[in-house]
């Protein structure tokens, strides 16, 4: 009976990776949480959902770079691919609620 190994992502390549992508979701939590601030004080419900869902979807990012550590090789490309994705939309959701919110406070 054949032993196969699974192939992991060198740690370097897959360290620098979860660094550059926690440091962008730490700038966007930076912001969330002065728009969570203001949202306390001032605005909506609906603003609120968006701060929890925004929330959410941190925690989402968080938990697919913990799962980032056990993918394999072969599905290394796609993983990454799919967190830049969630990344980018976080930060930009996170920018929009921030217009809103400052058109709100005007």
């Amino acid at each position: 009976m054949a032993i196969t190994k699974t192939s992991k992502a060198p740690d370097t390549t897959l360290k620098a990776y979860e660094a550059k992508v926690t440091a962008q979701v730490q700038a966007a939590k930076a912001k969330l949480e002065q728009f969570q601030a203001q949202v306390r004080g001032k605005s909506t419900h609906e603003d609120a959902g968006v701060v929890s869902s925004l929330q959410a979807a941190k925690q989402n990012i968080d938990r697919k770079l913990q799962d980032l550590k056990k993918t394999h090789d072969s599905n290394l490309t796609r993983a990454k691919a799919d967190i830049d994705a969630d990344v980018a939309k976080f930060t930009s959701s996170i920018d929009e609620l921030g217009a809103r919110l400052k058109r709100v406070v005007k």
